[in-house]
């Protein structure tokens, strides 16, 4: 029996989750994991991005204040790199303005930290179904 990332059952969500709270990242992608999904955790937008050149992905959850860089410009890279892929925003710093300028740059849903897990997951999937 082989440990191999690429034995993914086909119906696994592949999902990319960004922020750099550790913490965080590590309760919530143990959580989705046991939920199902596929989670590549990464701790900074470039993370995000290097990630995002080495998979493809179903969806990204992807955290707006980081310091490196910002959420919002991982937005716009990941935009050009994957339009197609549907970002949701889950930010503990959330305010009407960062949500408008997440959805003007592709984010399709926004969520405020803490959120609710049960919450997330049914935000994931309702996206998906779109």
């Amino acid at each position: 029996m082989s440990d191999n990332k690429h034995n993914i059952q086909p119906d696994r969500i592949r999902l990319l989750l960004v922020d750099d709270e550790k913490a965080f990242v590590e309760v919530i992608s143990k959580r989705l994991s046991k939920k199902g999904f596929d989670v590549t955790k990464a701790f900074s937008g470039p993370e995000a991005l290097q990630a995002m050149r080495k998979g493809d992905f179903d969806i990204a959850v992807l955290d707006l204040k980081m310091e490196e860089m910002d959420g919002i410009e991982v937005l716009k890279i990941l935009g050009k790199m994957a339009p197609k892929l549907p970002v949701i925003i889950l930010t503990g710093h959330g305010s009407e303005v960062s949500a408008k300028e997440g959805a003007k740059c592709g984010a399709i849903e926004y969520l405020a930290k803490p959120c609710d897990f049960d919450e997330l997951v049914g935000k994931i999937k309702q996206v998906l179904k779109k």
